[in-house]
């Protein structure tokens, strides 16, 4: 079975906004100091995923807590409060 992030909002009653989770990735990036080609190296993603995932376009929960994992932050630190 797949979770996906709508799954999981269905689920909670949350909405997430892929908008949201860009800009909070985007943000957590930058507070690390990465650039987009440092995190994708660092998550075995590459660096079209990783600007796909920060424009609001994809919102895999696997890279996500791949990106969360680099960036040792939880993945919560994604998603709206």
């Amino acid at each position: 079975m797949t979770i996906s992030i709508n799954n999981f909002a269905s689920a909670n009653g949350t909405q997430f906004s892929p908008q949201h989770i860009a800009s909070a990735v985007a943000e957590a990036r930058r507070a690390v100091g990465y650039s987009i080609e440092e995190l994708a190296v660092t998550t075995g993603l590459v660096s079209d995923e990783i600007v796909r995932i920060e424009n609001g376009t994809d919102a895999d929960p696997a890279k996500l807590k791949r990106i969360a994992a680099a960036l040792q932050v939880p993945v919560s630190t994604f998603l709206p409060a």
